[in-house]
């Protein structure tokens, strides 16, 4: 069981998604603080309101505090934009890149003249339909 579970952390894809979240959470505080440093000033700027999460109004005693969820929300698209621009394309670039140099394999298989099921090539008679088919080279 130990060497199971050891397996199991030690495949990539589980290291580099705990790797991904404590990444993931070190970029979120430095969008957060970019957003609350610099972005909110500058729309409050254009805006003339200096810090979006004092906005709030009150209904019936309850206090709805939008300003932080304004916050969030601009956190949010700051952080969709830069992981797109900055992830996103060059890793796409890159894979599109990798697989130009690759050749697509030759198929092994093709498709029964009368009930279109996968055969191989060289298969004189259907495995589905049992139909006589002529092999291919």
């Amino acid at each position: 069981m130990y060497k199971d579970f050891k397996k199991f952390i030690l495949r990539g894809n589980t290291v580099d998604l705990a790797v991904a979240v404590v990444v993931g959470g070190a970029f979120g505080a430095i969008v957060t603080a970019l957003v609350k440093d610099m972005i909110t000033p500058l729309v409050s700027a254009i805006g003339g309101q200096p810090n979006f999460s004092k906005l709030k109004f009150t209904l019936n005693g309850s206090e709805f505090l939008y300003g932080d969820f304004l916050n969030a929300v601009i956190s949010f698209l700051i952080i969709a934009t830069v992981v797109f621009f900055f992830v996103v394309q060059p890793v796409n670039k890159l894979v599109t890149r990798a697989n130009r140099k690759r050749s697509t394999p030759e198929p092994t298989t093709r498709k029964c003249p009368e009930c279109l099921s996968e055969i191989p090539k060289k298969a004189t008679r259907c495995a589905f339909c049992t139909a006589k088919v002529t092999a291919e080279a």
